[in-house]
């Protein structure tokens, strides 16, 4: 929802950009904070299901305790990793939103 309104003329279609405010600026901020949330909240539910998979593997002996701490450490790694990346990005587009 960024409230802009697409026109259609003819084959083509127009999307008018409204002059940035400093309001507008703040609130494609926080439509841009909404979506690093969601990011951060989808790198998380993927940790969540792959630590449940070494947990079923542990159960049906498939793998050893040190093979799945090992796994999770890897996991937990990786998800610092992309969520420290989706801070990063926000970081930017926030700067670059303010930016005049």
């Amino acid at each position: 929802n960024l409230g802009l309104n697409p026109a259609a003329m003819g084959d083509v279609i127009r999307v008018p950009m409204p002059m940035l405010t400093e309001e507008r600026r703040k609130d494609l901020i926080k439509v841009v904070r909404g979506e690093a949330e969601e990011g951060r909240v989808a790198i998380r539910n993927v940790r969540r299901d792959a630590n449940n998979d070494f947990k079923r593997l542990l159960k049906d002996k498939e793998i050893s305790e040190d093979d799945a701490r090992r796994g999770e450490e890897q996991i937990q790694k990786l998800t610092d990793k992309y969520i420290a990346e989706v801070d990063k990005m926000l970081a930017a587009k926030e700067e670059d939103l303010m930016a005049i």
